[in-house]
């Protein structure tokens, strides 16, 4: 299996865009949400859980857990799942803004009884690349076991405007796992 993760939505337009592309391409994908988005938009939450995606915690706050401390990383989580599990959501997995973690992030991911998820596919898709030079630069590591980082949202530090460079990846990425008989999936 291949999994699918994208961070920093629900995003209004490229989410909804997003998970029909899925449910065409008859695929499950994690989203890391960000928890005042996620707050804004409970329909999109609702529609990731009935469709069997799985939902992930991202941040209340997108901010570098290295310049934090552990009182802010606690709330940050707290709040964080608080949000999400008030539409009903119940996130097991942990993706830290930009995958940066500091000295107390793997304690409170214990405490909160959350799994810290990183990546080993990074589309770059904040950068604004075409969806095939995403997909050139990522060809040779689709592969079964892989972890594929992109996003519906768009975050901070984003050069793009929108996410429709992200769903043409992931059709890309849809035909060539097809073509090696490999599954594209939500991690659990």
């Amino acid at each position: 299996m291949i999994a699918l993760t994208f961070d920093d939505g629900p995003d209004p337009v490229w989410t909804p865009r997003l998970l029909d592309l899925l449910a065409d391409i008859g695929a499950r994908a994690t989203f890391f949400v960000i928890a005042a988005r996620a707050t804004r938009h409970p329909d999109l939450i609702a529609r990731m859980s009935d469709e069997g995606h799985s939902i992930g915690v991202h941040c209340a706050e997108h901010a570098r857990h290295p310049l934090r401390d552990i009182a802010w990383g606690r709330n940050d989580a707290w709040q964080s799942l608080a949000r999400l599990r008030a539409m009903d959501a119940c996130p097991r997995l942990w993706r830290t803004p930009w995958g940066e973690l500091a000295w107390w992030t793997g304690r409170v991911a214990r405490e909160q009884q959350l799994r810290l998820v990183h990546w080993t596919v990074d589309t770059h898709d904040w950068r604004g690349d075409t969806a095939q030079q995403m997909f050139e630069a990522t060809r040779d590591r689709l592969k079964d076991g892989a972890i594929v980082l992109a996003h519906d949202g768009i975050g901070p530090g984003a050069r793009r405007t929108d996410a429709a460079q992200t769903l043409g990846f992931v059709e890309l990425a849809a035909e060539q796992a097809r073509a090696d008989g490999i599954e594209l999936g939500a991690l659990a």
